[in-house]
């Protein structure tokens, strides 16, 4: 019991920066993070919590962290927003508060899809790890479909659906979220909201 108090006492301490303010901790796992360019853009959305400190972004890893006063705690869906205002998702994220408490996000159990699987490939529009991520979770956020893995050089969305789900249906998704697919264009204002590396050359349909 004296060692978990110590442990706790010592994170507390820990957690308190220069000038004996607390502050929490958190780690985000993003995907989608494939450049430097990538990096500063999730960097500078983060920015606009004005006094976020000690941010630190892995690339090979893809593990975000930071600090923030915690007299004014970020929650976890507020965090996660945020990474996808900035054009990225967020696969798992924790938060170790000042106090020692600890919070973490709950992927929730996918539901079991019962039904004929059919196999689809089609061509997506895209450029980089930041375009994989964005487009894979657009194609999964639509129910029926169990599986897509978007090859960044062949530009080829494999995917899987169970039922009688259309493929025209989740190609209207991805191109919703601003990439083209070969039935269908995303629309040019969110085309151009993407970040820089992300503007695929385009064709006319």
């Amino acid at each position: 019991m004296k060692n978990i108090f110590l442990i706790i006492l010592g994170f507390m301490l820990f957690s308190l920066s220069a000038n004996g303010q607390a502050k929490d901790n958190y780690t985000i796992k993003v995907d989608g993070l494939g450049c430097p360019f990538c990096a500063y853009g999730l960097e500078k959305k983060f920015k606009e919590f004005e006094d976020i400190d000690d941010v630190n972004i892995e690339m090979e890893t893809g593990v975000f962290t930071f600090t923030y006063p915690s007299e004014k705690p970020l929650s976890i869906e507020k965090v996660e927003s945020q990474v996808d205002a900035a054009g990225y998702t967020a696969v798992s994220t924790k938060i170790v508060r000042a106090d020692g408490s600890m919070e973490e996000n709950k992927a929730s159990a996918k539901e079991e899809l019962v039904g004929e699987k059919t196999e689809y490939e089609f061509k997506v529009s895209g450029n980089c790890g930041m375009c994989k991520a964005r487009i894979e979770k657009a194609a999964k956020s639509i129910h029926g479909v169990s599986d897509a893995d978007w090859n960044k050089k062949s530009k080829i969305l494999k995917l899987t659906i169970v039922g009688d789900l259309s493929a025209m249906e989740v190609k209207r998704a991805i191109s919703a979220a601003g990439h083209d697919t070969d039935e269908t264009k995303a629309n040019d204002g969110i085309y151009e909201k993407l970040p820089g590396c992300c503007h695929y050359e385009r064709v006319e349909k």
